[in-house]
């Protein structure tokens, strides 16, 4: 698996500015947002339940990783998708580090890899909805 998540039942808006500061609580900002469902509305005239994805940041991991190997930007940030399901429930979605970063073959990877992910379960728990691994 490269992620984990949890589904929800609220205000989309609402649940995103919780999940926005569980994650500040974490450590991690916000360093991106793409609103998906807006994106293939205005180029594809495709309608969509909303979509988002919020590329987290925590600086000072982050700048120990690109420490270990300047090229794992590329894996960089941990992305959050927030969408509405079908049924109306909301799903939040966390990249697993763990497993992303584990195509890194470097020293303190690993190590680094498993703290960003404890703080990410810290934050999927917070929000208090029905956990999905």
């Amino acid at each position: 698996m490269y992620s984990f998540s949890t589904q929800l039942s609220g205000n989309i808006a609402d649940i995103e500015q919780n999940v926005t500061a569980a994650l500040k609580e974490e450590g991690f900002g916000i360093l991106t947002e793409i609103d998906v469902q807006a994106t293939f509305k205005e180029k594809l005239g495709i309608e969509q339940r909303p979509y988002k994805i919020l590329g987290a940041c925590n600086p000072p991991l982050a700048h120990q990783a690109i420490e270990a190997d300047p090229d794992i930007g590329l894996l960089l940030p941990c992305n959050v998708v927030i969408r509405e399901e079908e049924d109306g429930s909301i799903r939040v979605a966390f990249m697993d580090p763990s497993s992303v970063l584990a195509l890194v073959d470097r020293e303190g990877v690993e190590t680094l890899a498993a703290e960003v992910r404890s703080r990410l379960i810290r934050v999927r728990d917070s929000l208090g909805g029905k956990n999905i691994d």
